[in-house]
């Protein structure tokens, strides 16, 4: 098999851009003289696309993964490796393969909230044989869930096939809120709610501003709600150890526009056609807030990490 950094376009004098003296108005990256989609064409349509989204469309991994695997040469377009990020492809033309065998068509997208009990792991698949949050979904078809909760948490578990909504409801940059319910050890004081509201320093650097609330205090226990947009290992639990209020329960009750709701431990449920577009809504809000930065994760090499979910709690 062969290996390029791109694979050129039909017609075109350079890999992945049009060649020269193409028509205004075509798409980058395809045949000479190819339109550009229309306006609001739903996704999928015909035209040329990013690899990596392609393969988060087909349910190969997410956004982010998908570029891990491009990274690491597992990747070929008609016939020849590609390793470079923002190759253009036609799905409908181009033959693509990963790891050797050719991409599946799209299958028919699913979305499923789950209320994770503690023990079990926010992964589709472990090397040590423990119980997944995909376990608890039996027959549902290639899932995998959008963002983690530690072990020794609860709540709301966003699972799904559709790789380019699990990339904006955990990447930094679209910012979409998760809320937390969590009990701690201690009283936080105002200077401690302040310190979490503002932003705490952690050895990875400072976290951003949260939204914090005292739901409940009492002798026995204090509750607080707390609303992230980013998604750092064990970030809340960080930060509350920061301000001398380590953790003793932690559910998320929201991501997003959804909510956990009455749903029972360790149930599951569809989620509604007006839920999925909630959350597309808030995507796509999220990238268009104010002062929105690039994350941390696009200041590292391409390729580098482990491809899995990113962490958010």
């Amino acid at each position: 098999m062969k290996e390029r950094r791109s694979p050129a376009s039909p017609g075109s004098s350079r890999p992945g851009r049009p060649p020269r003296g193409a028509p205004r108005g075509t798409t980058k990256g395809a045949p000479k003289g190819s339109p550009r989609p229309p306006r609001g064409a739903p996704k999928g349509a015909a035209g040329p696309e990013r690899l990596h989204k392609v393969l988060a469309r087909a349910g190969v991994a997410s956004r982010r993964h998908a570029e891990e695997m491009i990274a690491a040469g597992r990747v070929a377009v008609n016939g020849e490796v590609v390793r470079e990020m923002g190759v253009r492809v036609d799905a409908a033309r181009d033959s693509i393969a990963v790891d050797g065998r050719p991409l599946p068509p799209p299958p028919r997208a699913a979305y499923f909230a789950l209320n994770k009990p503690p023990g079990v792991i926010s992964s589709a698949r472990d090397s040590l044989g423990r119980q997944t949050v995909v376990d608890l979904i039996p027959g549902a078809g290639r899932l995998y869930p959008v963002g983690r909760l530690d072990a020794d948490s609860a709540g709301l578990v966003l699972l799904t096939n559709d790789g380019e909504l699990a990339h904006g409801l955990t990447h930094p940059r679209f910012g979409v809120p998760k809320v937390y319910a969590v009990e701690v050890s201690g009283v936080p004081g105002a200077a401690a709610l302040t310190r979490l509201r503002n932003g705490v320093e952690l050895d990875d650097g400072p976290t951003a501003p949260a939204g914090v609330e005292l739901v409940e205090q009492g002798a026995a226990r204090v509750i607080l709600r707390i609303t992230i947009r980013e998604g750092r290992k064990r970030q809340v639990r960080r930060m509350l150890d920061a301000v001398g209020c380590p953790v003793q329960r932690l559910t998320r009750v929201a991501i997003g526009p959804l909510r956990l709701g009455d749903l029972k431990r360790g149930a599951w449920r569809p989620l509604t056609g007006a839920e999925v577009a909630a959350l597309r809504s808030a995507v796509a809000a999220g990238g268009r807030r104010p002062g929105a930065r690039p994350p941390r994760a696009a200041r590292a090499p391409r390729g580098a990490g482990t491809g899995g979910p990113r962490g958010q709690e």
